[in-house]
């Protein structure tokens, strides 16, 4: 499936505002047309200035490409970080196509708890802006750091939370079809100043969706905890695991397990592989945490364990430790929401899903495999169900039922790929100008500039959807001026309000 973004946009018809003048023609082409893409557009949508939403605000740290700043929005007041990426600095194709990728992975995981939040990218003529939440705690390598310099670890208790919840982050990643590949304490950050503060990774500029089969070359992420096959130059979604088991191993003793004077010496130490478990405080801590950093640091990661088993190990679990508290589940957020939404709202994102680009739904592609167990190409209730559980929720079975049934809109009794992209997908999907485009020009079969009571009645017994009582319910909402039909601004209004799930959270 492919989708042709435009490469021109027309005036948009002044008087189509939604309201009809008495006497004037009714106009006989959509209000409005594509918008203009600008030639050499990094993110394939037209410019917006940042600063029209955002007072931009004291400066936070720079990196290779871009500086990060504190950035204030002004509907609202509230505080986000704004990493602004000057284009002059993107050299190569390479480079441009990184930027995109990394918006494109912030979008995909955004919502879940240990992920910093993304708020949106913006492109002007000279920058690109990723504005996403601000973690006032600061870096997990500083909390390191300082607690080392007072002559202090964290507990076994601290780090194998801790831990948790960073292997919990690679897992999710790993699941929804993402490699990070920079994992280290500088990319996790701390949501609060407190000592239980939620963790959160940030930095997807050298991440990738997982294509099948694949293995990657290009020397990629920090040397303190770049595993050993990629020194070699082929490698997997193992190297997550390798760099989690390097911070752990940190955060119980405050040091890297290799270590050299260079960069060639740590990288020495690391195809070596020798880990010291005789220096303090190793001697007193426990052999099940021992025996999860050696199986974290398996040189070879064909036998290396999983984000998935290292979730399972007993010293991560012992004690019942926070690990164990239920987590939101982004997915599952994502189809409850889609469960709340009318059944014109619910097609127009079919319409999106099916439009979309391979490059806007790898990690939504993965995913899907990754619930279809069987390779049947659809998803039943019991893969739903047990695809649920993997990503931490624990709903009842009768409201799995009901995700499945909301998502299901041909009504076979499972969920086939158009039906989980559009269930799933991330609301910036459906927020950009383009997508909205195509999908009303999908109703408006006459060109009209409105959807009429006919044309959604025709659309709702095409996808066998039904009909009587949905057309009323739909116009009440979506026909704000009581015309009796859908304008284009009517329906982008009710493609971009949020709706609120009607599932309760499952008690702990």
């Amino acid at each position: 499936m492919g989708l042709c973004l435009s490469k021109s946009k027309k005036k948009p018809d002044e008087a189509s505002n939604g309201h009809h003048v008495e006497g004037a023609p009714e106009p006989s082409s959509p209000p409005i047309s594509k918008p203009l893409v600008p030639p050499g557009a990094i993110l394939g949508r037209p410019y917006e200035d940042v600063k029209a939403h955002y007072t931009m605000g004291k400066e936070l740290g720079r990196g290779q490409y871009g500086v990060t700043s504190v950035c204030t929005e002004k509907a609202t007041g509230r505080l986000y970080a704004c990493k602004s990426i000057p284009k002059r600095k993107l050299l190569k194709e390479s480079d441009r196509e990184d930027v995109r990728r990394e918006v494109l992975i912030m979008e995909h995981l955004s919502g879940q708890p240990n992920v910093v939040e993304f708020k949106g990218a913006y492109e002007s003529y000279g920058c690109v802006h990723l504005v996403m939440e601000l973690c006032a705690g600061g870096e997990l390598f500083e909390r390191i750091s300082s607690r080392n310099a007072a002559g202090r670890s964290y507990s076994e208790k601290a780090a194998a939370a801790a831990c948790r919840e960073i292997v919990n982050v690679v897992d999710v990643c790993h699941f929804m079809g993402v490699i990070h590949r920079d994992l280290k304490p500088e990319n996790f950050l701390l949501s609060g100043p407190e000592d239980d503060a939620a963790i959160k990774v940030a930095d997807f500029g050298l991440s990738v969706f997982i294509e099948e089969g694949k293995r990657y070359k290009d020397g990629v992420g920090s040397c303190y905890y770049v595993a050993p096959e990629v020194l070699r130059g082929d490698y997997g979604k193992e190297v997550d695991v390798w760099s989690a088991g390097v911070i752990l191993y940190m955060l119980v003793c405050g040091l890297p397990p290799f270590w050299a004077e260079s960069e060639r010496g740590i990288y020495e130490a690391i195809m070596r592989g020798y880990i010291d478990f005789e220096t303090d405080p190793w001697p007193s801590i426990s052999n099940s945490a021992k025996d999860l950093v050696r199986k974290m640091l398996t040189r070879d990661p064909k036998k290396r364990i999983t984000a998935s088993q290292v979730l399972e190990h007993p010293w991560i679990r012992e004690n019942g430790d926070a690990s164990e508290k239920p987590i939101d589940c982004v997915v599952l957020s994502r189809m409850q929401q889609f469960t709340a939404m009318n059944k014109l709202k619910k097609m127009a994102l079919a319409v999106i899903a099916a439009n979309l680009s391979e490059e806007d739904i790898q990690g939504l592609k993965q995913m899907f495999a990754g619930m279809d167990t069987d390779r049947s190409g659809t998803i039943t209730h019991e893969e739903l169900k047990m695809g649920l559980i993997r990503l931490g929720s624990k709903l009842p079975d009768s409201e799995v039922k009901r995700l499945l049934h909301a998502a299901d809109l041909d009504g076979d009794g499972a969920i086939d790929y158009r039906e989980f992209v559009a269930s799933t997908m991330h609301r910036h999907r459906l927020e950009r100008e383009e997508h909205l485009h195509e999908a009303f020009r999908h109703f408006d079969k006459d060109n009209s500039g409105f959807i009429t009571r006919e044309e959604l009645e025709s659309a709702l017994r095409e996808d066998g959807m039904g009909v009587t009582e949905s057309i009323d319910e739909i116009m009440s909402e979506v026909d704000i001026n009581n015309d009796g039909k859908i304008n284009y601004e009517e329906f982008c209004a009710m493609m971009r309000s949020r709706v609120e799930s009607t599932f309760r959270r499952p008690e702990p």
